[in-house]
This record gives C-alpha cells, structure tokens and sequence, in this order.
C-alpha cells in the first residue's frame, strides 16, 4: 500500500498537507489518544491496557459510538506483526466484556 496522503480542500482546490514521521510510537500513541475523539469518533478508555491472564496488553482501549471496543495498536515499521497481537486484545475484551 502507497503512503496515505491528507490534504486541505478550499473551495475547489485542494492542496497536500506535507507528512511528518514520529520518532517513537509512544509520540505517536500520546497524540492519538489525546485526540481520539475528534480524529476516530471513539471514546478513549485506557492507555497500555493490560490483558489479564493473557499477558499482553492493549496500546489503546476505546469505545465507538455503539459502545462496542475498539483496539488500537501502534507500529513505526511496517514489517511489524500487528495481526498476531489482535486475537489476545480479543480475548481479553470478550472475557472482561467490554
């Protein structure tokens, strides 16, 4: 997948919004959760959350609108394994029933 591009419409001209990359996702995370609302419609809950018995933990917990959970998971690289982190945030929320 190419890079996502953002870009500030007025009028009929639109106009790209230059990227920036972070440093660390820890940055990037902060950023998200402060703004989550606003950015993704979704109620923060909770920052690192931790898993229970399945010693993982959540990079971020939220709500959407229906109340149902929303994961957020944060990678600086893209050959980062994301998927095999999902189906433990799963389980957590399903056995803590959020």
């Amino acid at each position: 997948m190419s890079d996502l591009k953002v870009f500030r419409v007025r009028g009929r001209q639109a106009t790209e919004i230059p990227g920036a990359s972070v440093g660390v996702e820890r940055d990037l995370q902060t950023l998200i959760e402060v703004n989550m609302e606003a950015m993704l419609g979704i109620r923060f809950l909770a920052t690192e959350y931790r898993t229970g018995r399945h010693r993982g933990r959540i990079g971020s917990l939220g709500l959407d609108e229906s109340g149902t959970p929303v994961i957020v998971e944060y990678k600086r690289s893209r050959d980062q394994n994301v998927f095999s982190e999902l189906p433990v945030g799963l389980a957590a929320c399903e056995e803590k029933r959020l």
